[in-house]
């Protein structure tokens, strides 16, 4: 029976596979054929494998990298506990960090907001320009606009040190 490629044609057959110089050998094997042969063995093997074995109620065989089926040491285990312990001490610790840094951030945001609420409140004739001064950045280093507001900032200040009379 001719040797099939994976596409379906069969070996030596114009389309299909040429083996050595083009021509179909009858004692020559196709190095590609024999890859893809190991590879659906190594695929029937690992379907067939014991890990499915153990799922299904199976026994376990032998595990991989030489370990033995109980399964892991005392030294091992009493090092995973060990993390197990300093994992938990160090999540402790972060959730305090956070709910102490939760905390100071509520009360710097409660004491703003007050002092906001009593800026808004305080609404005496003369003084709307000083607020809005205190809403504008007067620096102009600090400031990296692309546009230029000299002209704005010179004028804004004008106004909150001379207020215009209605």
């Amino acid at each position: 029976m001719a040797e099939l490629d994976p596409f379906g044609a069969p070996a030596g057959a114009p389309g299909g596979p040429a083996l050595g110089n083009g021509l179909a050998g009858a004692g020559e094997e196709d190095p590609a054929a024999a890859f893809l042969a190991q590879q659906e063995s190594e695929i029937a093997g690992i379907e067939n494998d014991e890990a499915f074995a153990i799922l299904d109620g199976g026994t376990p065989g032998p595990q991989p990298h030489g370990e033995p089926p109980g399964g892991p040491d005392a030294n091992s285990r009493k090092q995973e506990a060990e993390w197990k312990e300093k994992a938990i001490k160090e999540l402790e610790e972060w959730y305090a960090r956070q709910d102490e840094q939760l905390q100071k951030t509520k009360a710097n945001n409660r004491a703003a907001e007050e002092a906001f609420v009593n800026d808004i409140d305080e609404s005496s004739p003369g003084t709307e320009w000083e607020r809005v001064a205190r809403l504008c950045d007067f620096n102009p280093k600090s400031s990296k606009q692309a546009k230029d507001v000299s002209r704005m900032r010179s004028v804004l200040i004008s106004l909150k040190q001379a207020p215009l009379v209605h």
